[in-house]
């Protein structure tokens, strides 16, 4: 389970991801991101995400579709970064 909140000032998007993203997160992480307008800008902090599933995976290429592939996925740590790169995410997303 995660708790996922967002930010956003001054024209910066912050979605925060913390626990497990996985299917169980989809309702909650599609009203974060359906709450900014289409194509802007989106940083997804991943920074407290413990594990992410491949609907997680999924759920952040639909982001990417909706902000127009302006998302940055920020501070993921080892285990969540590898399955970023397994996946070639780095082709598709600014990992930070």
């Amino acid at each position: 389970m995660s708790n996922i909140t967002l930010s956003s000032r001054n024209g910066d998007h912050v979605i925060v991801i913390k626990g497990q993203f996985t299917f169980d997160s989809n309702q909650a992480f599609r009203n974060a991101y359906k709450s900014i307008p289409p194509s802007q800008p989106i940083t997804v902090d991943l920074s407290s995400t413990d594990y992410l599933d491949s609907a997680g995976l999924g759920m952040l290429v639909r982001l990417r579709e909706y902000a127009g592939n302006a998302v940055t996925l920020r501070g993921p740590n080892p285990t969540v970064r590898n399955i970023l790169e397994i996946a070639n995410f780095g082709r598709i997303f600014t990992i930070v």
